[in-house]
């Protein structure tokens, strides 16, 4: 599947730390001090991780689960920012539910990795094509270092045309 520019000039910008850092210092100040960061991203699937550290873990010495929900956000999150990035007509996310299995006790680096990018790329088609919202659910897992498997989340994205934005 080719890429469009403007997923180019997304992936482009989320792919400099630097830009990255200051995006997350500005836009999501609790992932930066959590220091969960974007490993990975393509048009299809994105890669999120966050580290056991002092101000992530919990008191059964594992990262909080609030810290791994940022994680897993982000992974699906930035999916749906490279599909709505510049999108004509201009179209609006939301986070409208969520759901988390955990498995395992979290702790190293927990790697969170959503592989479902078309399908958000088909709401977000369908959003701007019909003018109706449009909802998708995808799943981010969440895996350490040992590639076993710590927690699953599922999150539900709302695309809607914004009216009067183009």
């Amino acid at each position: 599947m080719t890429q469009s520019k403007a997923a180019e000039a997304f992936i482009s910008m989320i792919s400099s730390p630097m830009k990255m850092r200051l995006f997350m210092l500005t836009k999501l100040p609790m992932a930066y001090l959590a220091d969960v960061r974007v490993a990975a991203v393509t048009a299809e699937r994105a890669a999120a991780t966050i580290p056991f550290k002092y101000l992530n873990k919990n008191p059964f010495r594992s990262i909080y689960f609030a810290c791994l929900s940022m994680a897993a956000e982000l992974s699906t999150g930035v999916l749906c920012l490279l599909h709505i990035h510049q999108a004509q007509p201009a179209v609006s996310m939301l986070l409208v539910h969520m759901e988390a299995s955990f498995t395992k006790k979290a702790v190293g680096k927990i790697t969170f990795v959503c592989n479902e990018g078309e399908q958000i790329r088909q709401a977000v088609a369908s959003a701007k094509a019909t003018g109706e919202g449009r909802a998708v659910t995808v799943t981010a897992l969440g895996t350490d270092e040992a590639g076993e498997q710590v927690a699953s989340f599922r999150f539900t994205w709302s695309f809607k045309v914004r009216r009067g934005k183009q």
